[in-house]
């Protein structure tokens, strides 16, 4: 039996995944993404407020995958990447496209593409992946 979700839910709950919306301390100016409860630098001191990223960034550093974990295997070879946002945070997430162009400080933007699916008639779960530019 597959796993039923609800998608509506899984979008108001997880904004940060799907939107890429993270927090930014109003005290010293540091970008968090996914968000924090508090600043880690300012403690109590800072005051949060949500912050929208733009989604894009460049590779920090990345490996290919090409011996993959059970159910990705029709996927191989695929690229998981340390993704440095333009504005400061750092976030791990799989690049898609040409793989042949891949390299430490290329440029990459946040693309919404199919994750997986709950079985062959379950729902099709969909989040953000990074695309060469």
């Amino acid at each position: 039996m597959s796993h039923r979700s609800s998608v509506p839910l899984a979008w108001r709950r997880f904004e940060a995944r799907y939107r890429l919306v993270g927090n930014r301390c109003l005290t010293c100016g540091t970008i968090y993404f996914p968000p924090n409860a508090i600043c880690p630098k300012c403690r109590r001191k800072g005051k949060l407020e949500k912050y929208q990223l733009k989604g894009e960034g460049k590779i920090h550093t990345y490996t290919i995958i090409h011996a993959a974990p059970s159910g990705f295997e029709k996927r191989v070879p695929y690229c998981i990447a340390i993704i440095e946002l333009d504005e400061g945070p750092k976030v791990l997430g799989e690049v898609v496209g040409d793989l042949t162009l891949l390299d430490i400080g290329a440029r990459v933007r946040a693309v919404f593409r199919k994750i997986y699916e709950d079985g062959e008639d379950g729902i099709i779960h969909y989040g953000l992946k990074w695309e060469l530019v």
